[in-house]
């Protein structure tokens, strides 16, 4: 009898989760993984709660039916928008042994641990910000740790990354621009949490322009150390995770053009299989 395969699924509607799944596989490397980009429908950040969810869970059905038990949706719209709604409405009575997890939910947490005044900023792409899931899971999730959280918008940040302008002046000027206005909205802030999964590719400019006095929250890095986390204290959902190492690519796009730009974001060549959602 051949033991078929359970990865760890991660999804994401483009190319940001690979940041969140290079993080996994770095801390966590003996698990077999599984990455979906939903890249014909990116991006999710202008569209409407209702279709996020619809798009989420045709993706988190789909990696189900490849076999994982657990999905981590690498998207911070997705899991603004659609992860509770998978999770207390869809779970129950489609899989209920199985789980889902997002990127928000993780980084409260770490927020909470780190933040000395209770003073939080996020940058996030117009959507996240939009959606306040910032600062509303901080207030609920903080237990009080938190006392006021501001937000800013950096709607020009993943079009740099994309277009690989990672060290243009042009970067250099909005990264300094947004920071500057986000501390101009709290000159007290003491911990920042980079709310999208493209970010930690802007790392070395954030922390040109950042004051070296606060502490900056990289999803990837936080979401893989609360992932080992709770695989520690859930070894029922460990136990139906295959073991292997290996890795494997799907997009909904096509693949070339998937290829090509992850490895701005996973500093590798990789092969990429186009699948089709429904």
């Amino acid at each position: 009898m051949v033991h078929r395969l359970s990865p760890i699924g991660v999804f994401d509607s483009g190319y940001g989760g690979l940041t969140v799944l290079k993080e996994l596989r770095k801390r966590l490397p003996h698990y077999d993984y599984l990455y979906l980009g939903d890249n014909a429908r990116t991006p999710y950040g202008t569209r409407s709660f209702r279709v996020v969810y619809e798009y989420t869970l045709q993706s988190v059905r789909f990696l189900f039916e490849q076999g994982c038990h657990l999905v981590v949706i690498a998207c911070n719209t997705a899991s603004a928008k659609a992860l509770r709604n998978i999770q207390q409405l869809d779970l129950p009575h489609m899989a209920p042994e199985r789980r889902v997890l997002g990127v928000i939910r993780p980084c409260v947490e770490k927020v909470a641990e780190v933040t000395r005044n209770g003073k939080v900023g996020v940058l996030g792409t117009p959507g996240t910000v939009a959606s306040l899931s910032y600062p509303i899971e901080l207030e609920k999730w903080s237990e009080g740790k938190v006392v006021s959280t501001v937000q800013e918008a950096c709607p020009l940040w993943v079009p740099l990354v994309e277009n690989y302008e990672l060290n243009s002046p042009g970067t250099d000027y909005f990264v300094e621009k947004n920071i500057t206005a986000l501390l101009e909205k709290d000159p007290e802030i003491d911990t920042v949490v980079l709310g999208c999964t493209h970010y930690p590719l802007l790392m070395p400019v954030i922390r040109k322009f950042m004051p070296p006095n606060i502490r900056l929250i990289n999803q990837g890095e936080v979401v893989a150390e609360k992932l080992e986390d709770y695989l520690h204290r859930h070894p029922e959902i460990r136990a139906n995770i295959s073991t292997g190492g290996g890795m494997r690519y799907l997009t909904t796009e096509n693949s070339d053009l998937f290829e090509s730009k992850a490895g701005l974001f996973l500093d590798e060549i990789i092969k990429a299989e186009t699948v089709v959602l429904k």
